[in-house]
C-alpha cells in the first residue's frame, strides 16, 4: 500500500537545528525557516538556461544549459574538459535537450526533444544508441542499460526502456486533467533519479506540489503531499505558475517542485520550490526548510540540485550554479544490501 507522507516540519527537528532562525515568510504554518547562503559561485561560464548538473564516478562534472545543444564537461578544478557531442560522435548532433542522466558506468541518456529521441552516449562521446520516445521530457539512468522517461504521450507515469531500447514496462496512474482539452500540451510532472535504481516523480499539475517515489518495477515506496496553502509566492520569484479557476478567470500563483536532488549516500530529498529548499528524510518526512540565497542576500531559485559528500550544488536559471555547505547534520548512511 502507498504510504502517503503529509509533510510538515516537526518540532524535533527545529530543536535540533543549530543557528539563527527567523520567522518564515514563505511556508504559512511553519514556525522558522532558516536563510542559508551561497558560499560561492562555481563554473562561472554557466549562466542562463542551466536546468540540469550531474556527477559521475571520476569527480566530472556535465551541464545543461541554453542553448541546450551540449552537454558540457567540466573538471574537478571546475576547468571546462570537454562537451557531448564531440568528436567520437561521428556527426550526432542535439536538437534541443531537456534533460539528460548519467549512470554508474559513465553512459550519458540525453533527452534530445527537439528530435523526439533519447540518446545514450558512452563517456568518450561515441553514440551507444538512438532510443524513438514520443515528446520526451526527462529521463533518469538505470543499471543494466536500463533508463526511466517522462513523456507527454506515455499513457502512464514512467516508461522503462531495456538496454537495447525497447520498451519493458509502463508503471503510475496519470492524474486526469484539470482541462482535458490542453491535456495533450500538459505534462504531469518530471522524473528523477538517484543512481541506486530509484525514480522520484514530481507531480506538477496536481493542486498540492507532490513527491512520489518509486523502485524501476513500480512500487511505490511513499508519497510526500505538500499542502498548496503553506506556500506563497517569493516577491521576485521566476517559478510559480498561474492557473486560472472558475468563470472568473482569477489567477492565484501555485507552487511547483522545480528542482529535486537526492543524496546518494543516505537517500535523503532535497526539493525547491521557488527560493525554498525543503529537506526530507529518506522515509519521506520533511526535516527542515530553507530559504536559498547569495551571499549579499539576492534569492536563489533553483533549477536543478546536486547533492554531493560535502556540499550541495544549487543552479538558478539564470544566475548560475551556487555552492552550499550542509545546513544541518547528515543522516547515518544507509548500508547496502
Amino acid at each position: 500500500m502507498l504510504r502517503r507522507v503529509r509533510a510538515r516540519v516537526s518540532i524535533a527537528a527545529l530543536v535540533l537545528l543549530a543557528g539563527s532562525w527567523a520567522p518564515c515568510p514563505f511556508a504559512q504554518d511553519q514556525a522558522f525557516t532558516r536563510d542559508i547562503a551561497a558560499r560561492a559561485r562555481v563554473f562561472p561560464e554557466i549562466g542562463p538556461g542551466v536546468s540540469a548538473i550531474k556527477r559521475d564516478a571520476a569527480g566530472r562534472y556535465y551541464i545543461l544549459a541554453a542553448p541546450a545543444h551540449e552537454i558540457v564537461i567540466y573538471g574537478a578544478d571546475d576547468a571546462r574538459v570537454g562537451q557531448i557531442p564531440n568528436a567520437n560522435s561521428r556527426g550526432t548532433k542535439i536538437a534541443y535537450a531537456a534533460d539528460f542522466d548519467i549512470d554508474a558506468d559513465g553512459r550519458l541518456f540525453v533527452v534530445d526533444r527537439g528530435a523526439n529521441v533519447v540518446r545514450i552516449f558512452q563517456a568518450d562521446g561515441s553514440v551507444v544508441r538512438t532510443v524513438p520516445v514520443a515528446a520526451p521530457l526527462s529521463v533518469a539512468a538505470l543499471s543494466g542499460g536500463e533508463f526511466a522517461a517522462a513523456s507527454l504521450r506515455s499513457a502512464q507515469l514512467v516508461d522503462i526502456f531495456d538496454a537495447k531500447g525497447a520498451l519493458a514496462r509502463t508503471f503510475g496512474d496519470v492524474p486526469a486533467p484539470a482541462d482535458r482539452e490542453k491535456s495533450a500540451m500538459i505534462s504531469p510532472g518530471r522524473l528523477y533519479g538517484d543512481g541506486a535504481g530509484q525514480i522520484y516523480f514530481v507531480f506538477t499539475e496536481l493542486p498540492d506540489p507532490t513527491i512520489r517515489k518509486y523502485d524501476r518495477f513500480g512500487f511505490a515506496a511513499y508519497e510526500i503531499s505538500l499542502p498548496a496553502s503553506e506556500f506563497r509566492p517569493p516577491r521576485a520569484t521566476k517559478q510559480w505558475t498561474t492557473v486560472t479557476i472558475g468563470k472568473e478567470g482569477a489567477t492565484p500563483m501555485k507552487p511547483v517542485i522545480r528542482a529535486l536532488g537526492v543524496d546518494p549516500e543516505t537517500q535523503e530529498v532535497w526539493a525547491a520550490i521557488g527560493d525554498e529548499l525543503l529537506h526530507f528524510d529518506k522515509d519521506g518526512n520533511r526535516r527542515s526548510a530553507y530559504h536559498t540565497t547569495t551571499k549579499a542576500g539576492a534569492p536563489i531559485e533553483a533549477a536543478a540540485i546536486l547533492v554531493e559528500h560535502d556540499r550541495i550544488l544549487i543552479a538558478d536559471d539564470p544566475n548560475g550554479i551556487f555552492d552550499f555547505a550542509f545546513p544541518e547534520p547528515r543522516q547515518a548512511a544507509t548500508p547496502a544490501h
